[in-house]
């Protein structure tokens, strides 16, 4: 059985960010069966689980034959055993691999500066000061990656891909603001994303512990 890590509880603002998401919605895109392993934040630094995940985030990935992290990298191995995620030619296959990358290496990095500065030092004059230029940044950014999507309902061709998996994750992390909404194409393009039922059941398994955690403990819900 295939066995991914996952947290138990996170803050709300983390909760349907946390990058176990992009597995579980890999997964359920390719039809495939898979336990979640819960841990709590204590267990990140321990030895035990520093074998398995050498940073001591989420999620770690086992099925049996292989062991991995990086949640990219997971979503690229299920997506080459999955006709869902990759498409058998090799154009195509070359096409999901560019936008897979771009969402991490070309996109994300813009995103995750602005939510970082949001989320964890909002307050700090030296984040204030950077903000508007951060913002800037990412605007041009998603102006270049909406001319890129075009009149596609997806990145790496006609049809949903794993590519999309990694780039609707990366966008979404900007849903405490109302940046995407400046962007229609891309507005849409995560919508149509996140209507899918694969993803509906990745973001429901995701939350299903934190709903059980805070139900245990309302203090957590003040957190």
């Amino acid at each position: 059985m295939i066995q991914v890590t996952a947290f138990r509880w996170v803050p709300p603002f983390a909760q349907g960010s946390v990058r176990d998401i992009r597995v579980r919605w890999a997964l359920e895109e390719a039809g495939l069966g898979y336990d979640d392993h819960l841990i709590g934040f204590e267990d990140q630094s321990t030895l035990g689980y520093r074998a398995r995940q050498p940073f001591g985030q989420v999620p770690a990935y086992s099925d049996g034959k292989v062991e991995m992290f990086e949640s990219g990298a997971i979503v690229l191995w299920i997506a080459q055993h999955s006709d869902a995620l990759m498409p058998a030619d090799d154009a195509g296959r070359a096409m999901v691999l560019t936008w897979l990358f771009a969402a991490m290496n070309s996109v994300e990095p813009y995103v995750a500066e602005l939510a970082t500065i949001d989320l964890f030092h909002p307050d700090k004059a030296w984040a204030k000061e950077r903000r508007p230029e951060v913002e800037a940044f990412l605007r041009k950014r998603l102006a270049d990656l909406q001319t890129a999507l075009g009149d596609r309902n997806w990145f790496a061709g006609d049809r949903f891909s794993a590519a999309d998996i990694l780039m609707t994750h990366v966008l979404r992390d900007l849903r405490h603001t109302s940046i995407v909404a400046d962007f229609p194409a891309l507005a849409d393009y995560v919508a149509r994303a996140e209507a899918r039922p694969a993803f509906q059941r990745a973001l429901a398994d995701q939350l299903a512990p934190f709903r059980a955690a805070e139900a245990a403990d309302p203090r957590l819900v003040a957190a």
